[in-house]
């Protein structure tokens, strides 16, 4: 048996440099006025006179809601290209974030800020765009295209934290969210940038329904662990995204510390991932990703173990800045590495569902822990024990193409 070609190919395909631009400024935006949403936790709690546990709820729900979706949204990426799938996120993604602005019942806000913008952000970010950029980019410039990417959501988060900050400030926590539901829309016209041109098939190449491209993956150890170690990923990143500012404010810091916190994870994470992506090229990724994963949680130690000062914090937010999202140019090129790009947006999208499960219960036992001890340092002493548990699962992860028996030409 001999490895097969996995996907259909095309003699046609968008050039390298409109998928970056386009990939790029989609991912900034979509990441970017995410990546803030820890800013509206205190604001809105106080003005509806929500618990934090009501708040995180929501946002716990956005996370599985958007892991949920993500391997659908990527079938109908793979199936009928990115385009219709990015339109549809972008204006899901800006009723959201209005309806968020106006819901004034808990169950109205996890509708909105959960479900909605959830939904929202599986067709308007990384499983979506990595499949165009897997369709298009040649297989020795993939893994630093896709670290182009995550930088570009790196940017988004450095590049709209402090505006979001400075939108709460200046207009209001929900005039803000207004103001996002606008910039939302201009994913619209970057979609359009992403439109792929038919894909003939290849004389020989080999094709899989989407029942036998899931079972081999979920049958292969290598995706299993891969899925285990993005558990990890998520639960730490969303936990210390949203929950930051508020540990901060109970330890007597301002209010910006924690926004220049957030803003330094953006901006060294834009480094941080660009490096992933071009090392992804040079190393072996299983390792590359395991020592992300150890290097967390010998920070996160660090981190509680001294006293805490703006000095620290910035500190901190520049070490897991570059190592925040450095985990996914390695995870999603492994994949595509392994299985081909056929059907990519939607094995993208099952891995990051793990990765929202782990986003899930970080926000959500961040919030609940809380309320129950008054102290975030069970979930931070959970975040340690996971990173090492990840460090190891990436360990025996085999990133070489998987070897498929040949179907013959009648078939």
């Amino acid at each position: 048996m001999s490895a097969i070609p996995t996907s259909p190919t095309s003699s046609r395909t968008l050039s390298l440099q409109q998928v970056l631009i386009c990939g790029a400024a989609i991912v900034t935006l979509s990441m970017g006025i995410r990546h803030g949403f820890g800013l509206w936790l205190t604001p809105v709690t106080m003005d509806r006179g929500w618990t934090r546990e009501a708040f995180s709820l929501a946002l716990a729900v956005q996370n599985i809601a958007w892991g949920a979706a993500g391997p659908f949204a990527g079938m109908l990426a793979d199936r009928f290209g990115a385009l219709r799938v990015l339109v549809a996120g972008a204006f899901l993604y800006a009723a959201g974030l209005a309806l968020m602005a106006v819901s004034t019942t808990a169950a109205g806000f996890l509708g909105s800020a959960g479900v909605l913008i959830g939904l929202a952000q599986s067709g308007t970010t990384y499983a979506v765009v990595y499949g165009v950029i897997g369709r298009n980019v040649a297989p020795e410039k993939r893994s630093w295209a896709m670290g182009v990417a995550a930088a570009a959501g790196s940017f988004g988060q450095f590049l709209m934290v402090p505006v979001e900050n400075w939108l709460i400030g200046y207009s209001g926590w929900q005039n803000a969210l207004f103001v996002l539901a606008i910039a939302a829309c201009l994913i619209v016209p970057l979609a359009f940038g992403l439109r792929e041109p038919a894909r003939d098939a290849a004389h020989g190449a080999h094709h899989q329904s989407i029942g036998q491209a899931l079972r081999e993956a979920f049958g292969y150890r290598s995706f299993q662990l891969l899925m285990l170690g993005y558990f990890v990923c998520g639960f730490q990143v969303v936990f210390i995204g949203v929950h930051m500012p508020s540990y901060l404010k109970d330890h007597g810091l301002t209010p910006q510390v924690a926004t220049n916190a957030l803003a330094l994870i953006g901006l060294f994470n834009v480094f941080g991932t660009y490096a992933a992506g071009t090392l992804g090229q040079r190393l072996p990724k299983r390792y590359l990703l395991s020592a992300i994963y150890l290097l967390r949680s010998i920070a996160i130690v660090i981190f509680l173990s001294v006293p805490l000062t703006p000095l620290s914090v910035y500190l901190f937010a520049a070490v897991m800045g570059v190592l925040w999202l450095s985990t996914v140019p390695p995870t999603n090129a492994i994949v595509a590495q392994i299985f081909g790009v056929q059907h990519m947006s939607m094995l993208g999208g099952f891995v990051f569902f793990s990765h929202q499960i782990g986003s899930f219960l970080g926000v959500w036992l961040g919030g609940k822990l809380y309320d129950a001890t008054g102290s975030y340092d069970v979930v931070w002493y959970l975040a340690i024990a996971l990173g090492v548990m990840a460090m190891l699962a990436n360990l025996p992860v085999r990133e070489s193409a998987i070897v498929r028996r040949p179907i013959p030409a009648a078939a």
